[in-house]
């Protein structure tokens, strides 16, 4: 049972209330910020909340057990504190944030609501909608390995073992045109056939990563599309570099990479149906395999 201060529940029992919403929110990096839906700043223990614009907090969702708790957070980026090119680095992710209720004209009155961490983040050039993730999240990740048609590890790691930093997985491109937000033309890439990045990433310049969703060859131009908004580092005469993707399938393993000796998926795993089928006229039971 949540324990309200004997002042706020008087306050809430006159039916004349002045409550505002505190986030409290603490980065992986050490650095605390306040933001609030009031709009003028809270004094906030040693923080001053600062009123956010449009911000608006969606519904909390408890559950009994081990099942994670949610929140939501939606908002234009009106604060300096959150910045997009922040957003873009990753530096919000996996914040810790606390959600309180608390009286604007006294803000020592107030309740604990919620705590979690930031999970996944949606981002445009003026707004940003975070999804808060209760502290019993982590109790509901996947521990071991997953047994899957496609490969578990990433393309590079130390588990796939495979050099991608050679010139023929490798290449360095230069922005020559941008055509939105997620896309642009660019040059340096002609030896390349089509879609041999796509799935893949970028690096830029100034050491942003961005991830590739479609690489189209045009002539000696490459036309790329990015999952994600990659800031101020997409522009015009901006050098990157560029990675071969993986679409983590036996297949693209063996043409593309000819790593089929470290692919750590299992394609030979029998489907529902050959699971739920029994068996019938002519066919081999003597337990060999499937696949001869």
């Amino acid at each position: 049972m949540r324990a309200i201060p004997e002042s706020l529940a008087a306050k809430l029992a006159s039916g004349v209330t002045t409550l505002a919403h505190v986030w409290r929110i603490e980065r992986r990096d050490g650095a605390v910020f306040a933001f609030t839906d009031h709009d003028r700043p809270l004094l906030f223990d040693a923080l001053t909340a600062e009123p956010l614009s449009g911000v608006t907090g969606g519904a909390i969702e408890k559950s009994v057990g081990l099942a994670a708790d949610s929140a939501g957070i939606a908002g234009a980026l009106s604060s300096e504190a959150i910045t997009e090119e922040d957003l873009a680095r990753g530096l919000w992710d996996g914040a810790r944030v606390d959600l309180y209720r608390v009286d604007w004209s006294a803000p020592a009155d107030r309740v604990h609501l919620f705590a979690g961490r930031i999970g996944e983040l949606r981002r445009g050039v003026q707004a940003f909608e975070a999804e808060l993730r209760g502290l019993q999240a982590p109790l509901n990740v996947p521990v071991g390995r997953v047994f899957s048609r496609f490969c578990d590890a990433d393309l590079g790691d130390d588990q796939c073992g495979k050099d991608i930093e050679g010139p023929a997985f490798r290449g360095e491109g230069v922005v020559v045109e941008v055509l939105g937000s997620h896309a642009f033309r660019a040059s340096g890439l002609g030896a390349f056939e089509d879609q041999w990045f796509a799935r893949g990433r970028i690096v830029w310049a100034d050491g942003q990563q961005s991830e590739v969703s479609s690489h189209r060859t045009e002539g000696s131009a490459a036309v790329i599309e990015l999952l994600d908004h990659p800031s101020a580092a997409l522009a015009e005469d901006a050098s990157f570099t560029i990675y071969a993707g993986c679409d983590k399938r036996l297949a693209t393993c063996r043409a593309k990479f000819d790593n089929v000796i470290n692919f750590r998926g299992f394609p030979h795993m029998p489907g529902n149906d050959a699971l739920r089928s029994g068996p019938s006229a002519g066919d081999r039971l003597d337990g060999s395999s499937r696949l001869s």
